[in-house]
């Protein structure tokens, strides 16, 4: 049987780690400053949606500038997976359309838990936009 071996290094380990906590952290921080009103959890909507979008808008920046160099992995790793990772939560969205459910909401969980991922594609679809764009306009390649 074939094995792969993937040679992590420290560096991007502690990058992805340090990008989390930040993202988690940030993530906490809006889920206290938008509480929540109603059934539908508002914060984790927004919070879901827009770090779809900056998660394309990210990406589409760092691969429109050319191959990937050891700075831009860096990015990637502390933006993208690190801080996008611990902000965004298909947890806490899975949960909580589960919550509505059982509340006896169908309706909202269903219009919550598709809506989400919904708008989180259309908003992933305009940060590449965004992305892409921003890299046209100042020029290519980096």
């Amino acid at each position: 049987m074939p094995t792969t071996r993937f040679a992590l290094r420290p560096i991007e380990v502690l990058l992805v780690f340090v990008g989390g906590c930040a993202g988690t952290a940030s993530r906490l921080a809006v889920s206290l400053a938008l509480p929540q009103h109603g059934s539908i959890p508002v914060a984790i909507l927004l919070i879901n949606i827009s770090g779809a979008f900056a998660l394309g808008w990210l990406l589409t920046s760092l691969s429109a500038r050319g191959p990937e160099t050891p700075r831009r992995k860096n990015l990637r790793l502390l933006l993208g997976t690190g801080f996008m990772g611990g902000f965004t939560t298909y947890s806490a969205l899975a949960t909580d359309a589960m919550l509505l459910f059982g509340q006896g909401s169908a309706a909202a969980a269903l219009a919550y838990g598709l809506g989400t991922v919904v708008l989180g594609a259309v908003a992933t679809w305009f940060g590449m936009l965004a992305g892409a764009r921003r890299t046209s306009s100042s020029g290519g390649a980096k």
